[in-house]
Formats: C-alpha cells, sequence, structure tokens
C-alpha cells in the first residue's frame, strides 16, 4: 500500500507533493474523498496517537471554540473524522511507514526514503 492524503487547495502539500515521483501512489484529495474509519487505523496502527495526526494550525479550531490542550486520544480521533481540515497533511503511509505532515524534518525523512540523499 502506497498512499498520500493531501489537499489540492494547500500550497504547501503541493510543494510537497511535487517533488517527488507518486507514479505509483495513490493520492487521495481529502475534502473530495475524506478519509474512512479504517484509513485513519491504519494511520494509527503507524502511530499509535490520533494527535500526532492532529493538525493544530486548523481553522476550525478557534472556529469551533476547542481548547487543543484540554482534548483527549479520542477527541483527537472523532475531530479528524468529522473534518479534513484536522488531518495534519501531507500524509504518506506504507504498509510500515508513515510520513506526516509538513515540517522541515518530515520532509527531509520523506526524501531520503524516496533515494533523495
Amino acid at each position: 500500500m502506497k498512499k498520500v492524503f493531501h489537499l489540492n487547495t494547500c500550497d504547501t502539500c503541493r510543494k510537497i507533493l511535487a517533488q517527488f515521483d507518486l507514479s505509483d501512489w495513490e493520492k487521495r484529495e481529502i475534502r473530495k474523498e475524506p478519509m474512512t474509519k479504517e484509513e485513519l487505523a491504519e494511520m494509527y496502527k503507524l502511530t499509535k496517537s490520533y494527535e500526532a495526526l492532529f493538525s493544530k494550525k486548523s481553522t476550525q479550531i478557534k472556529l469551533r471554540g476547542l481548547d487543543v490542550k484540554s482534548l483527549k486520544e479520542k477527541d483527537f480521533k472523532e475531530l479528524i473524522l468529522d473534518h479534513y481540515t484536522f488531518l495534519k497533511r501531507p500524509v504518506f503511509i506504507t504498509d510500515d511507514k508513515i510520513f506526516i505532515g509538513n515540517d522541515k524534518k518530515n520532509v527531509e525523512a520523506l526524501k531520503e526514503f524516496f533515494g533523495m540523499q
């Protein structure tokens, strides 16, 4: 399995995806085709944390008046399934690896995974 979850409208996602040959990857635009419970469960198996998959920069946090510090793992899971912007993106997932988000460390790890370093 090789999937990447992203948003087409996100410049950062587009910039990151453009760096890699994803011809044999399933590309999922999460606004058009939301992530399923099963897919989130696959991600959780690799991270052991819903919080690691949660975007603390989502505009929905302020709109919903959420206090991120008070959220529990169950809350992170429910929010990610409820609205696509709660997923930290992009997420690259294989059978045994997961790369989450756009921070420099993650992008460097992706480059190494793709043999670009």
